[in-house]
């Protein structure tokens, strides 16, 4: 059994200002900024830099990508100024070390997947999060995945992602006891649009699981 801790929040797929300030003053710990084309959240440069700026104290900007080039995940951080790296997809734990910031590393987890193999290979990450397989995506699907595919003793944090909604997170949080939380299509008003009454309704169902 994984100790009782209090569970963070991260809120994905940010592509606006407001979005970010009602995931701030809900309580979110950190938000997330896609920079991949094919995502129908991604978000611009400006934009990006827009919202970071706008974040208040303590809350985490996280730039997530999916095997871009380091050219331009180096302009990311220097246009953006995200303080944590999101990869979701075949990169190497060399790759995602060889940048100035810290990174966490998605998973897709399936039957027959090792998650402790994984977090043996990116053990120089601050976090794996979990994430739900969907062939052809990386992500924000809205799908779950089987919690029982994880082992106990993963010795990374674990952030738990994947088809997350108010209904769910508590009970999520108190089966697996994830260092944190993911969302993104379960508070979407449309897809990159953020539903504010659905983020203070997630956040609160993850507190309540901590209680």
């Amino acid at each position: 059994m994984r100790p009782k801790i209090a569970t963070a929040v991260k809120i994905c797929g940010i592509t606006r200002v407001e979005d970010a300030l009602a995931a701030a003053h809900s309580g979110a710990h950190a938000i997330g900024l896609i920079f991949h084309a094919g995502s129908p959240r991604l978000v611009s440069h400006d934009m990006a830099r827009s919202i970071v700026d706008a974040l208040p104290a303590f809350i985490t900007p996280v730039a997530l990508f999916v095997d871009a080039r380091p050219e331009d995940i180096e302009r990311v951080i220097a246009t953006v100024k995200p303080q944590l790296l999101q990869f979701h997809g075949d990169e190497s734990p060399e790759f995602c070390s060889r940048f100035a910031l810290p990174y966490i590393k998605a998973i897709k987890v399936r039957p027959g997947v090792d998650l402790l193999q994984y977090a043996r290979h990116y053990r120089t990450a601050k976090g794996l999060l979990l994430d739900a397989f969907v062939d052809g995506s990386h992500g924000g699907t809205g799908s779950t995945f089987d919690w029982a595919l994880i082992p106990d003793q993963l010795p990374l944090p674990l952030i738990l992602a994947g088809g997350l909604h108010q209904d769910n997170v508590a009970e999520a949080i108190r089966r697996v006891r994830p260092w944190a939380v993911d969302v993104s299509s379960g508070v979407e008003a449309a897809k990159g649009i953020k539903d504010a009454a659905k983020v203070a309704a997630f956040i609160r169902g993850a507190r309540n699981a901590d209680v």
